[in-house]
């Protein structure tokens, strides 16, 4: 039977083939609505409201009664402590990552010795790092005298109450302190008191404890709450997706003075406002350069624009009279660093192409003609035409990682195209700034022109990271040569060399590292950054490299999704893949949240051409993936996409996309050759006679054509689609 069915499915593809108007198998199989039960993956708690789920219990030690009372809110847990006793400690999970203030539900306290009975709290991501302080508090990064010694101490009241983790101290503005909000997904609780909140506590005594909870601060992200989504034939893909934007819904949250950044990032201008912070624990200050993947993945997957526009306007507004732009409010606006004016360009760009926001691009672009015009030709080399780290104030400037590179560096230059080239696009879709586009238009083809000549090791095919004295230094690293084939600087032959050489040497278990060697520091060949990672696997899709790109994704987030404390996305990976910082480690970071705009754009295929989606395009790059379909927003409604290429062993393929009225898109399908029929409508538009005024282009391996009106528009590649499909 089954040999029957095989030759009847090949005889038929042969059929379709030569004969693509005849009946064929695929009018059966290829569009037929695939699940469309998305909602499972998300990850977002139900309410802000977040209980414990479970009780750790290798930790559990001493005099404690009814331990599990704690999950369930009945009956109350007992901690009891004499002299000599062993620590009662309990230590709780929530399951998953979460973020917020805990509040405990006391039944009271007890103790005939003097002092109130003290218990302390640790929190942290992890278990292996979780101890008798947290893995990290905000007083570890608080300058001068710490509010707390990183655990948080609650003196318990004789009479029930609700505690609620706040900011402060309890006593004589120094003694039985707490730090207020935390990051985390496990913590321990223990009766003890610290030695410097006498008289006021002790460790001995009694405490019950009805419940416990947190209050999430992030974004709720329910899933009534989507206006994008993504869903494909890979369950590992869709769940990393929807993961993701979790860790991004835990960053985006209200600007407090008591729970962002300790160090000079109060600001007042912030104060109050929705905002994407860098990450859910720590540091919690919004970083421009951040924005680059999260506020795509923002965009993408929830109608909360603002939360980007809030730290975009903030930092314009903070821009410096020679042009530099803070990269967070963190030191009063000063923090030094030499590549974060460069994405808060890309990101406006971002923010304009995705929302439409031209409210925000005109008032904003006396900003971006400032940082290009005037701060980054003060650092430029006049000789060479690249900007030059160490010329004018450049020197001690660093970048979103702190990196000790010097000379002209190709991550800096090649990000400085792409800036360049977005606000040229700018200045073109606003209207009368032709001066504008001519001038950054051709200086960035200057310094495209001067990175492929000067910077370019011929000896691995890829570029040089930076200088070592007067020549280059003996290292490539994955930032500026992922990036010079974004902004184009690479050419498609420089490109797959480059992208070979990054295979070749930077491939991890646990993702690709962000340099080749350790010539720079210590263990940066074993260091991987999702945030940097996107813009590499962005790379490979869009020189059609996709076997490569998904397994980077898969080796990537699969590591993170595997290990503790799963779901989120961490802020970097380590040598053989532990946290690249240790405790500090931020393990929901929303700039590793790649994957969402990777997949989206790329797989799923739809990526904004002009301002608010006015124009896109649709060009899935399918790889190993059979069928994916999705919803991406626009300010005038949900562009909807669903392809199946289940079929394509037989060079046949399904389309079918529909979007708000007078947006026009250019729809691209993959084709084994030129002589494939193609149909819109079924109608022939290519591959045989067009009878059509339809111009198909075929380039690459795909035939690309323009689509525009309300409603949806089915291609099909090498058979003729029978009846309607439903997105």
């Amino acid at each position: 039977m089954w040999r029957s069915i095989l030759f009847l499915v090949s005889f038929w593809g042969h059929i379709a083939r030569c004969y693509p108007a005849a009946e064929s198998s695929y009018q059966n199989t290829l569009g037929f609505e695939r699940p469309n039960d998305w909602e499972k993956y998300v990850q977002s708690p139900a309410t802000n409201i977040i209980s414990p789920v479970a009780i750790v219990s290798n930790y559990t030690q001493g005099n404690i009664t009814n331990v599990d009372g704690l999950l369930a809110g009945q009956g109350v847990t007992t901690l009891t402590r004499n002299d000599e006793d062993l620590v009662p400690t309990i230590v709780v999970d929530f399951g998953k990552n979460i973020a917020g203030f805990l509040s405990i539900q006391f039944g009271g306290a007890y103790n005939t010795t003097p002092g109130i009975p003290s218990i302390r709290l640790a929190f942290s991501e992890t278990l292996e790092y979780l101890t008798n302080v947290s893995d990290f508090s905000r007083s570890d990064n608080q300058d001068g005298q710490k509010t707390t010694p990183g655990s948080d101490q609650i003196a318990v009241k004789s009479d029930p109450y609700t505690w609620t983790d706040t900011h402060g101290c309890e006593f004589q503005g120094t003694k039985v302190c707490a730090d207020g909000f935390h990051g985390y997904r496990y913590v321990k609780i223990y009766m003890d008191s610290l030695p410097a909140d006498a008289p006021y506590t002790t460790s001995y005594g009694s405490v019950s404890i009805s419940s416990m909870s947190l209050n999430f601060t992030g974004f709720l992200g329910t899933p009534d709450t989507f206006t994008g989504w993504f869903q494909s034939s890979d369950e590992q893909l869709n769940q990393w997706w929807y993961d993701s934007v979790y860790t991004n819904d835990m960053c985006t949250d209200t600007f407090r003075e008591n729970d962002t950044e300790p160090r000079g990032a109060y600001s007042p201008t912030l104060e109050g406002k929705l905002v994407l912070h860098d990450g859910a624990k720590r540091d919690r200050d919004p970083y421009i350069g951040d924005l680059a993947v999260s506020a795509l993945t923002s965009y993408l997957s929830h109608n909360v624009p603002l939360a980007a526009r809030d730290v975009l306007a903030d930092l314009g507004d903070h821009q410096r009279s020679d042009g530099w732009i803070p990269p967070a409010s963190i030191r009063d606006y000063t923090l030094p660093l030499l590549d974060y004016p460069l994405w808060w360009v890309v990101c406006s760009y971002d923010l304009y192409m995705y929302t439409g926001d031209t409210e925000y691009i005109t008032d904003y672009y006396p900003v971006i003609v400032k940082v290009l015009d005037k701060f980054y030709p003060s650092i430029t080399n006049s000789t060479t035409q690249l900007l030059q780290k160490g010329l004018g104030i450049s020197g001690g400037y660093g970048d979103y990682a702190f990196l000790p590179r010097s000379g002209p560096v190709t991550y800096y230059n090649v990000l400085y195209v792409l800036a360049l080239n977005h606000a040229a696009s700018i200045a073109t879709f606003l209207g009368g700034h032709d001066d504008d586009a001519s001038r950054w238009t051709t200086r960035a083809a200057h310094v495209s022109g001067a990175v492929n000549g000067n910077l370019f090791d011929t000896s691995v095919g890829a570029f040089w990271d930076g200088t070592c004295g007067s020549s280059p230094c003996a290292t490539h690293a994955q930032d500026g040569n992922s990036i010079s084939i974004r902004s184009g600087v690479a050419n498609q032959t420089t490109a797959n060399s480059v992208l070979s050489y990054l295979s070749k040497a930077m491939a991890r278990p646990y993702g690709n590292s962000f340099y080749d060697n350790d010539v720079l520091q210590e263990s940066f060949s074993q260091r991987v950054y999702a945030f940097i990672s996107y813009f590499e696997i962005d790379a490979r899709f869009k020189t059609g490299l996709t076997d490569s790109a998904l397994d980077q994704i898969r080796r990537m987030y699969g590591w993170m999704a595997a290990n503790d404390p799963g779901v989120t996305a961490w802020e970097g990976i380590g040598p053989n893949g532990t946290k690249y910082e240790g405790a500090f480690t931020s393990l929901a970071h929303g700039w590793s949240t790649g994957i969402v705009p990777a997949l989206t754009n790329n797989v799923l295929g739809v990526t904004p051409t002009g301002p608010g989606f006015s124009t896109y395009i649709i060009k899935p790059t399918p790889g190993d993936v059979q069928w994916a379909k999705g919803v991406v927003p626009t300010p005038k409604g949900p562009i909807k996409v669903y392809w199946d290429n289940s079929f394509k062993n037989q060079g046949v393929f399904f389309l079918t996309a529909s979007a708000p009225d007078g947006y026009n898109g250019t729809f691209s399908v993959p084709v084994t050759n030129s002589s494939v029929p193609v149909y819109l409508n079924s109608q022939l538009v290519s591959g045989g006679e067009n009878g059509t005024d339809i111009n198909v282009v075929l380039e690459d391996g795909y035939a690309s054509l323009p689509v525009s009106g309300l409603g949806e528009n089915t291609i099909t590649v090498g058979y003729k689609v029978r009846g309607k499909r439903d997105l």
